[in-house]
């Protein structure tokens, strides 16, 4: 199938965002440069695993990088997703990488397909998944890890047992014997 690479270099905004009640909610990324804005669908644990490894790979850069060690958040995005939301493509997969001359993150979302093949960071071959692809320096992508782990953990609260999510009426928990909590 044709591929579509959308490149937004350093984009004017890149945010995590979700529509929908705690339990119902769904999962977005929207990226905008230029007035373009791409939005893509993902799955609450990729939203929290990709914060997670942005920021374990800018404490690993920040070891040997002062400038990078030293970077304070941006300033919190706390509007909303852009609206309307039009979804581009499910998310199958990330890359994330340092890119030393620019000193930005590179990340690459990637379009889930049935093959299961991910691009290397850079390809731009005519054949494959969708990919949008942005450039964040160290401050944004802190921003963005912050904003991140925040609405990931804004779901519903865990059962003290299972830790499965628990519902405003209590929860058929498995370490109960499925007696209700």
């Amino acid at each position: 199938m044709a591929r579509n690479v959308t490149d937004h270099g350093t984009p004017d905004r890149f945010v995590a965002g979700t529509i929908g009640m705690p339990g119902e909610r769904t999962f977005y990324l929207q990226s905008r440069k230029d007035g373009e804005v791409v939005t893509v669908v993902l799955e609450k644990q990729q939203v929290a695993l990709l914060a997670e490894k942005l920021i374990e790979m800018l404490d690993e850069v920040g070891r040997t990088d002062e400038q990078v060690a030293a970077a304070v958040p941006a300033p919190e995005d706390l509007d909303p997703l852009e609206l309307p939301v039009s979804e581009a493509f499910r998310v199958g997969a990330f890359g994330i990488g340092w890119d030393t001359g620019s000193r930005r993150v590179v990340i690459e979302i990637h379009e889930s397909s049935e093959d299961g093949d991910v691009p290397d960071i850079g390809d731009d071959e005519a054949e494959g998944p969708d990919c949008l692809r942005v450039w964040l320096p160290a401050a944004e992508v802190r921003a963005f890890a912050k904003r991140s782990s925040a609405l990931v953990a804004a779901g519903r609260p865990p059962c003290p047992f299972c830790h499965l999510p628990l519902d405003p009426g209590g929860h058929i928990c498995p370490r109960a014997n499925g007696y209700r909590r």
